[in-house]
């Protein structure tokens, strides 16, 4: 058929196996079948992935911008048509886009627009506020911290029409109402920028906090008279945490004791964010890390290609379990039960890169993006 397409020759990372000797037949937007070579079909259109390692389309959720533009501060629809093709051509083809704590008119100008125009990649808006910690604010203006309204967070989820698909909120600050709202309307509830003891944190995840916020990273701190919010996703036999593999906000020693602790329920998040000197956040590119004015460390400009690159070099992480962490993991946490793994009848989201993790081919619902070599460069 005219709209088959073939890749050989790589090693094939399914999220379950490795696999050698096999093609992936796409057809349309969707896998197939996974076969040897000899049993492709004729006339179908061959790319070679070189020997190099063929993945699941990386999943990312929580990135706020990317090439040169942050969604929070120009809410039109081509701003995030550029920011969802950049992210894409990056190798991770599905990706909620974050807004941090800001004014109730950016959050309405962001759900108008994903509403009017969402980009195919886009698997909904994730809200880092503003029910949030003053006291583990981290970059969040207090300005505009609030403590949980139910009848504000009724008419948000009204007017989101089902876009808002997470939020990260401090769970100390919430009472069961107010949390069950949110889980009625279908959002994933994740912990972040929270003072919460580890008590309060067992409560939360008691109550339907599935996920953990950039672990370690605005929260209150594992110490040995108090475990806070780490230490209860560690005792959790449930919570799942995101966690930035930059080296920068959590060292590489903390990022391998974690995954062993963790396991399958530590995945990445990259928190990738662009400079911004207009809204409410004016973000500084360090070289290696993004700021505040102040100083106050930000987010990253890590893709999530880096981060597994970095899990692999770095914190002692397989590539196939690295993988897993972008990719099957988060895709299982937000309920996506078509991607985060190459299987027949899954979408035809498909990354080919080499031994040095330069990107070679992206498929993105079963059409490949115009080749982009990215370089992994991330000591």
């Amino acid at each position: 058929m005219d709209n088959q397409v073939a890749i050989v020759n790589g090693r094939i990372y399914t999220g379950e196996a490795i696999l050698a000797d096999q093609a992936i037949l796409i057809e349309g937007n969707r896998i197939e079948a996974i076969l040897h070579p000899s049993e492709l079909p004729e006339n179908v259109r061959i790319v070679d992935a070189g020997g190099g390692v063929v993945a699941p389309g990386l999943i990312d959720l929580q990135i706020y911008g990317a090439g040169g533009h942050l969604f929070a501060a120009d809410t039109r629809t081509d701003t995030l048509r550029a920011i969802g093709d950049c992210i894409v051509a990056s190798g991770t083809t599905g990706f909620m886009l974050t807004l941090a704590t800001n004014t109730p008119a950016v959050y309405q100008s962001a759900l108008s627009c994903v509403k009017q125009e969402a980009h195919p990649a886009l698997l909904g808006l994730h809200f880092e506020g503003p029910y949030l910690n003053p006291e583990k604010r981290g970059a969040h203006p207090p300005a505009y911290l609030r403590k949980p309204d139910y009848q504000e967070i009724e008419q948000t989820l009204q007017f989101a029409e089902g876009w808002l698909k997470m939020m990260t909120i401090a769970p100390e600050l919430f009472d069961e109402k107010c949390i069950n709202l949110l889980l009625d309307h279908g959002v994933l509830l994740s912990a972040g920028h929270s003072n919460a003891t580890a008590q309060q944190a067992m409560q939360g995840f008691t109550s339907g906090v599935k996920a953990v916020t950039h672990l370690f990273n605005g929260m209150s701190p594992l110490h040995h008279r108090e475990p806070g919010l780490p230490g209860a996703t560690f005792l959790s036999n449930h919570a799942q945490a995101g966690i930035i593999a930059d080296g920068i906000h959590v060292d590489y020693q903390v990022l391998e004791i974690s995954k062993r602790i963790l396991g399958d329920r530590l995945f990445l998040i990259t928190d990738a964010i662009a400079a911004a000197s207009n809204g409410v956040y004016d973000y500084i590119f360090k070289g290696d890390r993004f700021t505040l004015a102040d100083g106050t460390l930000s987010g990253t400009s890590l893709s999530q290609l880096e981060s597994v690159a970095n899990c692999v070099r770095f914190a002692n992480i397989s590539l196939d379990e690295a993988l897993r962490m972008a990719s099957l993991y988060p895709a299982r946490l937000a309920g996506i039960d078509n991607a985060g793994k190459i299987a027949v009848g899954f979408l035809a989201n498909i990354i080919v890169f080499d031994a040095d993790f330069n990107l070679r081919h992206v498929f993105h619902l079963g059409s490949e993006l115009p080749s982009r070599e990215r370089r992994v460069d991330s000591g």
